[in-house]
């Protein structure tokens, strides 16, 4: 099937690149001073814990999270870094797609509280859902120049 002059898997790729520079504008819009000088991101993160509606939310974020704030800071920023470098450049492209879905459905989690505020994150599942359904990882990225998939 082709639709005027792109192909369904193109079409995978503008949606995988695209996923990929939304990954990376969520590290770029960050404060990265108070991301890492104070862990704000962290901390605004443990606040919603604290009050989140399954306890065991709020227990497990006092038992792994909040000891190691300055680590994961570093796992936050690194991560949406590297999966928008990965994304966007079809780098293990498979790999950081079920990446980006587990770390959206991480937040998501997180935010249970305020669904309604969550469409960003529903909307990155389902573009990395279809990327990896048009199996976009087999043109215009490394993964394809490399053979790795």
């Amino acid at each position: 099937m082709k639709t005027l002059w792109i192909t369904p898997q193109a079409w995978g790729v503008v949606l995988r690149i695209g996923l990929g520079l939304w990954w990376l504008e969520s590290f770029r819009h960050k404060n990265l001073e108070a991301w890492i000088k104070r862990q704000a991101g962290i901390t605004w993160a443990g606040d919603i814990a604290a009050k989140h509606k399954i306890k065991m939310i709020g227990k497990t974020f006092e038992k792994l999270v909040k000891p190691h704030l300055k680590a994961m800071t570093w796992v936050i920023l690194m991560s949406e870094l590297a999966l928008g470098l990965g994304i966007t450049i079809g780098f293990l492209t498979p790999v950081a797609l079920v990446a980006s879905i587990l770390l959206n459905l991480l937040y998501f989690v997180l935010m249970i509280h305020d669904w309604a505020e969550q469409g960003q994150n529903l909307m990155m599942i389902l573009v990395a859902a279809v990327a990896v359904g048009l199996e976009s990882w087999q043109c215009f990225s490394i993964d394809h120049l490399l053979k790795l998939f």
